[in-house]
């Protein structure tokens, strides 16, 4: 092995430290990634009980939001769970946008070395066969070792650059296809806290209406009794 990557030249240091900065990347990502960390189970049907119990308190939007990614999204739910919808709704979606492009940090170096890395190989190549040439123009054919030196080059880093870029651009569309999804989820989570929230107050709003509507005809109900049995005491009192 040592001996190819002194054959292929200068151009495979850079390749061989792209591959280890997509390996390193490839295992933070798939690390913190994992989907107990982003969209544990529980979470938000724990949210949503928290937000109708009437006992929230921010100690327990404080650990909502230290347990994972999702709850950070419904954690800024739960603070403007007293708040009009759109707003609810508002700090939800900036807070899902800071959760997004932190997961997305490490995806652009990884597309990055998923471009360059042929690129590099390519260069080689180039580097390689004007190795080639040259000696070919200053001692022509007749030295197979010389020229063997160069065509290796070209083809030792033009193999390392496809092997480097391959892999790290399988797990690139690998892991931007998951953010996607974990995405949505989130999404789906916290609409759904959104929604119960929202029935909460609708249904909260309906019966204090229906209270205050009866209690005018409660009372005037009890004055008409009132009036009815003085009625009747009066109109007793003149039989007598």
């Amino acid at each position: 092995m040592f001996e190819y990557i002194t054959a292929g030249g200068f151009l495979v240091i850079p390749i061989l430290l792209c591959s280890v900065l997509a390996m390193a990347i490839v295992i933070a990502l798939f690390i913190k990634l994992s989907s107990k960390k982003v969209v544990p189970e529980g979470v938000a049907e724990m949210a949503g009980k928290l937000a109708l119990s009437g006992k929230m308190t921010p100690s327990h939007i404080a650990q909502i939001r230290d347990g994972s990614l999702l709850g950070r999204v419904l954690a800024a739910g739960l603070e403007s769970v007293d708040q009009p919808r759109h707003v609810m709704k508002t700090n939800i979606e900036e807070t899902g946008r800071h959760v997004i492009h932190e997961m997305d940090r490490y995806m652009t170096t990884l597309g990055t070395i998923a471009a360059i890395a042929p690129l590099l190989g390519l260069l080689g190549t180039v580097v390689g066969m004007i190795s080639v040439f040259s000696v070919i123009t200053s001692q022509g054919v007749g030295n197979p070792t010389e020229l063997a030196g160069g065509i290796s080059q070209a083809l030792i880093t033009t193999a390392a650059g496809i092997s480097v870029a391959v892999p790290a651009l399988i797990f690139h569309r690998y892991f931007r296809s998951k953010i996607n999804g974990l995405a949505i989820d989130m999404e789906k989570s916290a609409m759904k806290l959104v929604d119960t929230v929202s029935s909460a107050t609708a249904s909260k709003r309906s019966a204090a209406a229906v209270a205050s509507a009866a209690a005018p005809t409660s009372v005037g109900s009890q004055k008409a009794m009132a009036a009815i049995r003085a009625a009747k005491a009066k109109a007793a009192g003149g039989v007598a």
